[in-house]
């Protein structure tokens, strides 16, 4: 199996601790290494250097490269662009196809928090395995904690097999990023889980699936395929820029044949740490006496159920706050209700319209 390591999200419901220039999965959000290296770190006694590749646009190259100079430079592949997760994963596939056609590949993001490794690398081999038996695309799906309205949720079928504490389970469908009502009804539903994002399957399936699926995609993503064959680089770019921007859940997994996927239910500890809200569920277990979640130096009064970040410089001192998360960094200061922590990416907008790039 090979695995590409997708490093090139921007992470704007971060900020001010994820920035365009160092986003989140280049950040240290939780612990004292990256997201980008503790993903690494994961694989480093199962899988060869040789066998691991990273996704991402020029811009954050010099940071990846610092943090991993251990992988091979060929086994770097440059987005020209953002264009979001189905170009992307479509540029991968064009370049995995010339030489792997057919070798399993797990499309592998770079900033979720995972608790139990052994675990999660015990399902990816599971899914090599079925893979290769099967011929079908295979996912992993996690049970939801709280109704989220960023993440995609999987809706699962009868128990396909249950091996070794491994238990698969048939897909009956995909729905992403829904209201906050049908969230709640999803919670109720023992059938719907969050989808974890991890796609695995072969270069050659997902080149077919976009063909099936995604015909506006297909038609450029033949001709990069012919083009990583001539190594024409500038081509590959120009033709990448004319890809649909979105990501590949709308494109595909929306409107996939459910029999031709496999999911698998993950139980290994997993956070896509993709809000404040879930970075405080993930951290919530080191939390104070009175549940608040503190990086740097901070007193509180009556203070309850908080995620604040600051520097061990500069004391943060509050009184009489519930549900609120406070970042302070050396440029931007934000302070919100947790709750309303999905709604950061408005304010980053607000940002950039008013070309404050400066602290974007």
């Amino acid at each position: 199996m090979k695995l590409v390591i997708l490093a090139g999200g921007g992470g704007t419901r971060l900020w001010p601790l994820s920035r365009e220039s160092k986003p989140k999965q280049f950040s240290k959000i939780i612990g004292d290494k990256t997201l980008f290296e503790t993903t690494l770190e994961r694989f480093r006694e199962d899988f060869s250097d040789n066998d691991i590749f990273i996704c991402l646009n020029q811009a954050l190259l010099p940071l990846a490269r610092a943090l991993a100079p251990q992988i091979p430079e060929k086994n770097y592949i440059i987005e020209p662009e953002r264009r979001d997760t189905a170009a992307a994963m479509g540029l991968i596939a064009a370049k995995l196809f010339v030489d792997w056609p057919d070798e399993p590949v797990a499309f592998i993001p770079s900033d979720h928090f995972i608790a139990d490794k052994k675990r999660f690398l015990k399902i990816l081999k599971k899914a090599e395995e079925l893979i290769r038996a099967t011929g079908k695309m295979l996912d992993i799906a996690i049970k939801p904690t709280f109704p989220s309205t960023v993440l995609g949720y999987t809706k699962v079928g009868k128990l396909h097999e249950a091996t070794n504490g491994v238990d698969v389970y048939e897909f009956l469908g995909h729905t992403e990023k829904p209201n906050f009502e049908v969230a709640k009804k999803y919670m109720e539903d023992e059938n719907y889980l969050w989808h974890a994002n991890y796609y695995m399957w072969t270069p050659r399936k997902v080149l077919e699936a976009f063909e099936k699926y995604s015909p506006n995609h297909h038609r450029p993503l033949r001709e990069i395929t012919q083009k990583f064959i001539e190594n024409k680089q500038e081509d590959i770019s120009e033709l990448f820029k004319t890809l649909e921007k979105i990501s590949f859940d709308y494109a595909v997994t929306e409107k996939i044949d459910p029999t031709q996927v496999l999911i698998i239910k993950g139980d290994f500890g997993w956070s896509d740490v993709g809000a404040f809200d879930v970075l405080y569920e993930a951290q919530k277990a080191r939390g104070d006496s009175e549940q608040n979640v503190v990086a740097g130096a901070w007193t509180g009064v009556d203070t309850t159920n908080c995620l604040i970040y600051g520097n061990n410089d500069k004391i943060i001192a509050t009184v009489g706050l519930d549900d609120v998360v406070v970042v302070d960094t050396p440029d931007a200061l934000l302070i919100c209700k947790k709750s309303k922590a999905q709604d950061i990416k408005k304010i980053v907008e607000q940002i950039r319209q008013i070309n404050n790039i400066k602290h974007l």
